[in-house]
């Protein structure tokens, strides 16, 4: 199943025109964001908008959920009173299958679980006109790479991670379920013009270093928010020559850099994987409009006058990388591991390896890997860690059984994991991991914050590429260079092993078989949708409140966090998925994984009505019921991360009325804003140290709130005195509206409503 072609053609046709007009609007050459965004913007003087500054009305092609933060997204446009979706839309059962057995017995275990929850999601799609992949059908974003990318379209997806789409040049954007509302009841959706970073390759990849490396190398360069409020063009012959898969490996971990989403221009890499996806028609019609799916030559030519930023990457003298632990920015390359972990003190045996995900789980990512384990067998050397294989598809997971590849894994004493996102997501049942003794893995993954994959906080995670992270499962310690360094086999000799051999494309041809999609009847107005009132893992939502018209007085401080608090720190996942669904549930995770500044706790905070200190929940559900509104204090890119938008629902609804940081995530930000909270920055980030743990709290300037208004923190001291303190924040007018609407969902139910 994918976009019908009618569907793209439309695109196209006015594609050129579009570009035109905008080139002319702006009087420049255009970058490939730029005429992307021109094909969908309400506005063709897009060019002439202020990046960074001007909010811009765009209409996506296409909305992507996975089942976790489906939920959400679904009970809030159940409220909106919409009879169908107004855009082509999907929902995947990926995020809630736990890895624990293998594939065959994960997958039932998880029909059982989760019965209750795929019933809800397979109802609400066949009622509304959505497309519904099925548990095991495979990982949302090597799904819609298969099935609904195509270049120069642009898509949302609720997961921080759609931007994988990206290496078939669409721009994709991560967003919280609001969001995917606005575009899924036919309003526009808003998005800050971000600006363009530019990333030029020259060169060729080769030998042990893969597509993965360049972004872990640049994930060293601009960090976790080098990449906020961006989006990342890659341009230049070493693009040309990257895969892509490759290319969306790439694209998926921009997600880690905070970027807006990453692109690359439409080449004929792209044009054989949609042949080879069955896409031929696809590919002919993107080739005939191909001179409008990249940049122009003069962008090419002269970068530097085009991007905000511009960063040259030779891909030949790249080396492989390892980002980690606890952060997917801290880059090393292969050649000083062995030093660093010497100076660090890392645990240098690697108790297992993990290959696949949605960021490396291709045929080409898969055939390569298994390379290495078929010579190491051939030179009978063993597996020295535990080895665990994520296919991201069925197709992919039908393809690598039939070419052997499967076979070669398990022989070698490989899991084969179900596809779906599995430990990736801390969907892990790591036998072991409640004991929380430290220990060091190797993730082909994306993200490696602390306690992520299997719960245990002292686990040492190591994001790097499919093939070094299974010969790493080989050699079985850190301290090891498959470039330079031996290992030994089974009669005690040294062995070297070759470089990894892989093909992008199966020379066979994929095997499609039941993709595992289920498509929604012609009308599903009789389709009733099951929510019991007893349930524990799904809730219908009630409004929030609206805004009195007042300034927010007598606040709370609920907590001041310090360093990094990412949504895995504000909503974690693991267990806590389960109750997606269920607000109130759910919230019983708020802020458990952040520290607290005033004690350097984690989830341990005074509660002013007792004085005693409690776990986070407990303190806001005390003052909720106790009417009692709070705020909470951030630091630098508060909200990093997943694009989950629990981590501003639950705050919401435990009366937490402002979120005040030095910096956001972008993502984040957004999310709080739809919610109806009042998300705002320190005008000086040192006023971040004036905020007592007992102090009260008034916000003043609300009456007059505005695009580019003055808002004031008015902070009362319990031992006297007071202190004000300038705000910022970067609402538009129709953000604003959601606030004092007491949400983005109230708004849209009030327009509909003639309100």
């Amino acid at each position: 199943m994918s976009i019908p072609l009618i569907s793209i053609e439309q695109v196209y046709r006015t594609l050129a025109e579009r570009v035109a007009a905008g080139r002319t609007a702006a009087g420049r050459p255009l970058t490939y964001t730029e005429k992307v965004l021109l094909a969908h913007a309400a506005d063709l003087n897009l060019a002439q908008a202020e990046r960074g500054e001007s909010y811009v009305d765009f209409a996506p092609d296409r909305v992507a959920m996975q089942d976790a933060t489906a939920q959400m997204a679904l009970l809030q446009f159940i409220q909106a009173g919409r009879e169908q979706v107004a855009v082509p839309a999907s929902v995947h059962c990926d995020h809630l299958i736990q890895a624990r057995q293998g594939a065959s017995a994960d997958l039932q275990e998880a029909g059982i679980t989760n019965a209750e929850v795929y019933k809800f999601l397979a109802a609400v799609a066949a009622r509304y006109g959505i497309e519904f992949w099925v548990p095991g059908a495979g990982i949302i974003h090597q799904i819609v790479l298969e099935n609904y990318a195509f270049p120069g379209g642009m898509m949302i997806g609720t997961d921080s991670h759609t931007v994988n789409a990206g290496g078939l040049g669409m721009v994709a954007v991560g967003v919280g379920g609001a969001d995917a509302v606005d575009v899924l009841v036919g309003m526009p959706w808003e998005l800050k013009l971000p600006r363009l970073i530019g990333i030029k390759l020259t060169g060729c990849l080769s030998g042990w270093t893969s597509a993965k490396d360049v972004i872990l190398k640049l994930a060293g360069l601009l960090t976790v928010k080098g990449g906020t409020g961006c989006i990342v063009e890659y341009f230049g012959e070493g693009a040309d020559a990257i895969s892509c898969t490759g290319k969306a490996t790439i694209c998926n971990m921009g997600a880690e850099i905070g970027a807006t989403t990453s692109i690359f221009p439409f080449d004929a890499k792209m044009a054989a994987y949609l042949g080879a996806t069955g896409r031929g028609e696809l590919a002919a019609a993107a080739e005939a409009v191909a001179e409008h799916l990249r940049a122009d030559d003069e962008v090419y030519e002269q970068p530097e006058q085009y991007y905000d930023q511009v960063i040259e990457l030779d891909l030949s003298l790249l080396e492989p990388y390892i980002n980690g632990p606890f952060s997917p920015d801290v880059a090393t390359p292969l050649s000083q591991l062995k030093s660093k972990v010497a100076e660090q003190g890392w645990p240098v045996e690697l108790s297992a390896s993990l290959i696949g995900s949605c960021t490396n789980s291709s045929y080409e990512d898969i055939s390569r890997s298994a390379s290495i384990i078929e010579a190491a067998q051939a030179a009978e050397v063993k597996l020295a860690s535990e080895f665990y294989i994520t296919p991201g598809s069925e197709q992919v997971k039908n393809t690598i059984e039939r070419d052997g590849f499967t076979g070669i894994f398990e022989r070698a004493g490989g899991m084969m994991l179900a596809n779906a996102c599995g430990p990736c997501i801390g969907q892990w049942a790591r036998a072991g991991a409640d004991e929380q003794q430290p220990n060091s893995i190797m993730i082909s993954f994306n993200r490696n914050f602390a306690k992520r994959n299997d719960g245990n906080p002292y686990t040492h995670s190591f994001v790097v590429s499919p093939e070094i992270a299974t010969v790493f499962a080989l050699a079985g310690r850190l301290d090891f260079n498959p470039l330079t360094d031996t290992l030994t086999n089974s009669a005690g000799e040294p062995v070297q092993l070759p470089e990894p051999q892989g093909a992008e494309l199966p020379p066979l041809g994929f095997i499609v078989g039941d993709r595992g999609v289920v498509l929604p009847p012609m009308n599903g107005e009789a389709v009733e949708i099951p929510v019991s009132e007893d349930s524990e893992r799904l809730q219908l939502l009630t409004p929030f409140e609206e805004w009195d018209g007042d300034d927010l007085t007598d606040l709370k401080v609920l907590i001041k966090v310090k360093g990094k608090c990412t949504t895995d720190h504000i909503s974690m996942a693991g267990p806590w998925l389960k109750y997606r669904g269920h607000l109130e549930n759910i919230s019983g995770n708020l802020l458990i994984g952040a520290t607290n500044s005033f004690n350097d706790s984690i989830d341990s905070i005074l509660n002013q009505l007792t004085g005693e200190y409690q776990p986070v929940p407990e303190v806001a559900r005390a003052y909720r019921a106790a009417g009692v509104d709070t705020l909470i204090v951030g630091d630098e890119n508060y909200g990093e991360g997943s694009s989950r938008e629990h981590a501003a629902m639950e705050p919401r609804f435990l009366n937490v009325r402002v979120v005040l940081v030095r910096s956001f995530a972008r993502i984040h930000e957004t999310n709080l804003k739809k919610q109806g909270m009042l998300a705002v920055s320190f005008a000086d980030p040192a006023d971040y140290g004036k905020i007592l743990e007992d102090d009260v709290c008034a916000i003043e300037g609300l009456r007059e709130f505005a695009p580019g208004s003055r808002l004031e923190l008015v902070l009362r001291h319990s031992e006297g005195g007071q202190d004000r303190i300038e705000l910022k924040h970067t609402y538009s007018q129709n953000q604003i509206a959601w606030f004092q609407a007491g949400s983005a969902l109230n708004h849209i139910r009030n327009l509909n409503r003639g309100v």
